[in-house]
């Protein structure tokens, strides 16, 4: 798939802010476009066209940008659809839903047009590999198991969606770090994802324990999160985790990142 293939919603109450939006992606050679000024009307109108992208502002007339999303993610059909957040808002409580759904990116209003292009970039891999799921998996990766720990559902899914695009067609899910203990007691594992923020036990103690008390203490762990503070991020390097990676997650890098990981391990 190419750039210009693909059908992009616009969804952004200012008419300015939409010219700028369209402008940049028509630039690019992308002629699908579809505007709207608010959520209901492009939901009404996904019922009957499945986008491959949805660009949306936070605050629409109607509901919120973290509405939206929440009301794709239920819909089958476009609870995978790629979605893009362009706004300035920096609140914690707006923000940390889109990084909980499996967003492509948040892009800062006015946004840099290179950024844009590489989440477009990421995207098209990302539909890419939607489409061709169903192909023969590749038999590097057919014995290798994989961990996927977090309490969001829709991040677990989205992190399997990825693993399957490798061709990792063997992992198993925890909802925190509780669950995916008394799953490592009996299973061991190729690679560990984790979340961060987690209720019962999170993240750090989920590593601290397999690093000093499980036994399988040289798991590869990549922990993916959506905190954004650098300082108790530092406890996970302390205890000699993998990698470290900030949601909202581009599709190309971790995709990357996983292989090479996976690679290491094969």
């Amino acid at each position: 798939m190419e750039l210009q293939e693909l059908l992009i919603l616009v969804i952004e109450p200012s008419r300015m802010q939409r010219n700028i939006i369209t402008g940049h992606l028509r630039s690019l050679g992308i002629q699908e476009i579809e505007e709207f000024n608010e959520a209901g009307e492009a939901l009404e109108r996904m019922q009957t066209i499945t986008p491959d992208i949805v660009m949306s502002a936070m605050h629409l007339p109607d509901m919120t940008g973290s509405e939206l999303v929440g009301e794709m993610r239920k819909s089958p059909g476009l609870d995978e659809v790629v979605f893009f957040l362009i706004s300035s808002e920096t609140m914690y409580r707006y923000l940390e839903p889109i990084r909980q759904s499996g967003a492509a990116t948040i892009l800062p209003k006015p946004f840099d047009p290179e950024e844009l292009h590489k989440a477009l970039i990421s995207a098209v891999e990302y539909v890419e590999d939607s489409h061709h799921q169903d192909d023969e998996p590749d038999a590097t990766f057919e014995d290798l198991w994989v961990l996927i720990v977090d309490d969001s559902k829709m991040s677990r899914r989205y992190l399997a969606r990825i693993l399957t695009s490798l061709g990792v067609m063997n992992f198993r899910e925890a909802k925190d770090g509780a669950e995916a203990l008394q799953i490592l007691k009996n299973q061991r594992f190729d690679l560990v994802i984790t979340d961060f923020n987690m209720p019962n036990i999170d993240g750090l103690e989920l590593v601290q324990h397999i690093r000093q008390y499980s036994d399988q203490p040289t798991v590869p762990v990549l922990v993916v999160t959506s905190e954004q503070d650098d300082q108790p991020l530092a406890a996970f390097e302390k205890q000699g985790v993998t990698a470290i990676c900030r949601k909202p997650l581009s599709y190309h890098s971790l995709k990357q990142l996983l292989h090479h990981l996976i690679s290491d391990q094969h």
